[in-house]
């Protein structure tokens, strides 16, 4: 999908903990506004993620990955290896 351009403004002290938040989390912050606007258009098209959220399982292995991507401890693979040579 083609990009477009959004200018914001923030208070300041949103616009700072914003900008150490992507540094911590390996982000940008264009991901993180992204992705709380597609949150808030699910949640307005009553797409809710909640269900998937709420299961105890997923939530364990979602914190288990983000801890391990946070530690650098993530293994990554190519796309062959996954897929094979289709």
């Amino acid at each position: 999908m083609p990009k477009t351009r959004l200018n914001i403004s923030l208070d300041q002290d949103l616009a700072d903990f914003v900008k150490v938040y992507v540094r911590e989390h390996r982000t940008t912050v264009a991901d993180v506004i992204t992705q709380f606007v597609l949150a808030l258009k699910r949640q307005a098209q009553g797409d809710s993620m909640e269900i998937i959220l709420s299961d105890p399982d997923f939530h364990r292995a979602l914190l288990d990955v983000q801890s391990r991507l946070k530690d650098d401890k993530a293994k990554w693979y190519t796309f062959e290896e996954v897929f094979g040579d289709s």
